[in-house]
């Protein structure tokens, strides 16, 4: 666990924006990836996915790692978020957005 440990906080320390999801922003795997990718796309952000049914080892160890049950989950500049529930009602609220201008976050090019 500890080798899985470690490779999950190199993906969430090496970028500013991760969602781990199932699927790919282009072809989400689940309704609740796909409202990630939407709000995501929405805020205009770059950020980085990670398709946890390509890795079976990454899709247990990352509800792990967060001591969050489900997936998919957002880190901003390796904090953890939260899930799709969270990230729609923290966008409707205008505080997902401000949480990225505030931290930096690249826009997407």
């Amino acid at each position: 666990m500890a080798d899985i440990n470690s490779r999950i906080s190199t993906i969430v320390g090496d970028n500013d924006v991760v969602l781990f999801m199932k699927g790919t922003p282009l072809f989400p795997q689940c309704g609740f990836s796909n409202l990630a990718v939407n709000i995501l796309d929405h805020c205009g952000v770059a950020y980085e996915s990670v398709d946890v049914l390509q890795d079976m080892e990454v899709r247990q160890g990352i509800k792990a790692y967060s001591d969050w049950p489900t997936i998919p989950q957002l880190y901003v500049k390796g904090e953890f978020v939260g899930g799709s529930d969270i990230m729609k009602e923290m966008f409707e609220a205008g505080e997902l957005q401000t949480m990225l201008a505030e931290n930096g976050v690249a826009k997407a090019s």
